[in-house]
């Protein structure tokens, strides 16, 4: 089992930046993928960009690429979202998820806490 706990959420202007950090321990060599998904009220969970541990191969949702960047740093365990000219739209709980891979919340088996991303037009 792997254990994640997210940060870096708050509340911004619309056309600014936030980087959030998922912080993973445990059994992390399990990880095959990390991945960020978000959740707004009212909607279903949604995919936002994986990385894969061991070569850092990254894939985005259409809705943030080009603005988001996620990356790793393996020798801390720790995985970052790097988001640039937010949008209103963006504004959501952004949970971080260790498992096998893919785009479908489904199929990950760990889940960090949540954080709070609010974007103000």
């Amino acid at each position: 089992q792997v254990q994640l706990v997210e940060s870096g959420g708050g509340l911004v202007q619309a056309g600014t930046s936030l980087r959030l950090s998922c912080a993973a321990s445990g059994r992390t060599f399990s990880a095959y993928a990390m991945a960020w998904f978000r959740q707004a009220p009212g909607e279903e969970r949604e995919f936002v960009a994986r990385i894969t541990w061991s070569t850092g191969f990254t894939y985005y949702a259409d809705s943030v690429k080009g603005r988001f960047t996620i990356s790793r740093d393996t020798a801390k365990n720790t995985m970052y979202l790097e988001m640039n000219s937010l949008v209103p739209g963006d504004t959501a709980v952004y949970y971080c998820a260790a498992g096998p891979g893919g785009s479908n919340w489904k199929i990950y088996g760990s889940w960090g806490q949540g954080t709070q991303v609010t974007v103000s037009s």
